[in-house]
């Protein structure tokens, strides 16, 4: 496709929004709905006046933004201007923050309703050229840009977009340091939205997403198509399995994304059994490793319908696992986590370079056309992971027979002990399968030798609690010494980073505090 025939997905959903006016796009957390007419005139006055004040292509807007309308509507806006978009995530210190502002050359922060109380920690850090409100809110933050943006008009602005200019810089999930920049272009982005969305669908049935975790991360990726194909996105502030639940039968929600730690407490909570789950048709989980043994648990609550997909922010999606495909195994009792989907290449290489053949276990790599661009500003960063259009993802595992995908653990979480190495996600998976054991987190922490100990932190199931003793030789028994935790943890609640994931760093510290 050349630069001329090129359509930018921001303009791709605007147009199928503008296509059918009446149609509810977007249901707020408060449950008001809005249009798909009212939501695309909203965003094109926006981008036209982001244009007005000279944002345009090589500019940066930063968005310190809940899940609310108004951070799709600026997120669309800003790549209608030609601007690249940068999520500032929930979770973060202020500093931390501050610094990836100017790391990415902000040119304007927007600041939506949901974020104003972040704001007087974050804003005397920065030194950006404007900071404006998405819609009325404390003058001391800055000026409405929405409520600006009226006397624009409602239209499509003319900037012509190519496949080759940036899209955003999203960013690692930040448990350690300065979180990396992953810089996206818009070919690539485009190219998830060439293939149809909800094929899964009865009849032609529109997809009803709720986005109960962040639009700063996936759910905002799954609104995109959602919206694209036709349907509607449902948003909540945050996560909470009640409310969850509650959404899904009162919306008739078809598509929902968690985290396996999440989809844990949708299984754990008390409505779980007398909701309505009948208009669920794909409930998918990623990001982190998942628990075979929950997995059969939610195949039962919830049926046919959950799909497993992998992928990473350096290369978008790389392999699914449908419903049908969840009976599989592989060593160990480990689901796959799917096949690489068309267009993917996938290989298993040993620690010198080598293709390893099936069934052999080493280093994920990844080919593809939606990998990319780098990390922004760190060209030695990215040398370390591309190489040949190959990705290094970091992640050890092997590929069966049948082409599915396992992995075994990241590469950077190994635990090396004395007699040999722990891959943290094994031992959870076994801990899992305890009765007195409900969530966990195994982490390697290091002594003041450096050398490393397996620490355990576990959600006890109700009424329980289990020992140090009763795990280490139930973990014996079933892996082998070198396996079994040197130290339990027993926590109300596993911290959660940014993105949703155990935070073993915040774990590690608490240990070595402790």
């Amino acid at each position: 496709m050349s630069d001329r025939e090129f359509v930018s997905v921001p303009a791709l959903i605007l147009r199928a929004l503008a296509a059918r006016p009446d149609r509810r796009a977007v249901t707020t957390a408060d449950r008001v709905e809005v249009t798909a007419g009212d939501f695309a005139a909203a965003t094109y006055r926006l981008a036209h006046e982001l244009l007005a004040r000279g944002i345009t292509r090589g500019s940066t807007v930063t968005l310190l933004t809940g899940n609310t309308p108004e951070a799709l509507s600026a997120r669309y806006a800003a790549g209608l201007a030609g601007a690249r978009v940068v999520n500032l995530y929930d979770g973060m210190s202020a500093p931390v923050l501050a610094r990836i502002v100017a790391s990415v050359d902000t040119t304007v922060l927007l600041v939506d309703a949901e974020r104003y109380a972040d704001a007087p920690e974050l804003l005397p850090l920065l030194r950006v050229p404007a900071v404006l409100t998405l819609g009325p809110g404390p003058h001391t933050v800055g000026e409405d840009v929405i409520a600006a943006s009226a006397i624009r008009p409602a239209g499509e602005p003319d900037v012509r977009i190519g496949p080759d200019d940036d899209l955003g810089i999203r960013h690692t999930g930040g448990t350690t340091g300065i979180p990396k920049g992953i810089l996206s272009l818009h070919g690539p982005y485009r190219r998830a939205f060439d293939v149809p969305f909800g094929d899964r669908r009865p009849d032609g049935e529109e997809p009803r997403f709720l986005a109960a975790t962040s639009l700063a991360h996936l759910a905002g990726v799954l609104a995109d198509l959602t919206l694209h194909a036709g349907g509607s996105v449902v948003l909540q502030r945050a996560f909470e399995p009640g409310e969850v639940l509650a959404a899904i039968a009162r919306e008739r929600i078809t598509d929902l994304w968690v985290l396996p730690p999440l989809l844990y407490r949708l299984l754990d909570h008390p409505d779980l059994a007398r909701t309505d789950l009948s208009s669920l048709r794909c409930l998918s989980y990623g990001g982190c490793a998942s628990s075979p043994a929950r997995i059969r648990e939610a195949l039962k609550a919830f049926g046919p319908v959950l799909v497993s997909g992998y992928g990473m922010s350096e290369a978008q999606n790389i392999a699914i696992l449908g419903p049908h495909e969840h009976d599989r195994t592989g060593h160990d009792g480990r689901l796959p986590v799917g096949r690489p989907l068309p267009g993917i290449e996938v290989q298993i290489r040993a620690a010198d370079g080598t293709i390893l053949p099936a069934g052999e276990q080493g280093e994920v790599h990844v080919r593809s056309a939606t990998i990319m661009a780098g990390y922004w500003k760190r060209p030695d960063l990215t040398a370390q992971v591309l190489r040949d259009g190959w990705l290094d993802t970091g992640d050890i595992g092997y590929l069966d027979a049948d082409g599915y995908l396992y992995l075994a653990d990241r590469l950077k979480d190994l635990i090396v002990v004395v007699g040999g190495h722990v891959y943290p996600t094994e031992v959870e998976e076994l801990l899992l399968t305890h009765p007195a054991i409900a969530q966990c987190a195994v982490y390697g922490v290091q002594d003041d030798q450096e050398a490393e100990h397996v620490h355990a932190a576990v959600v006890p199931a109700a009424g329980q609690q289990p020992t140090l003793e009763e795990v280490r030789a139930f973990v014996t028994a079933a892996r082998g010494r070198i396996y079994a935790p040197e130290a339990l943890h027993l926590l109300d609640a596993i911290p959660l980073t940014a993105v949703g994931k155990p935070d073993k760093k915040r774990l590690r510290e608490a240990a070595t505090a402790g």
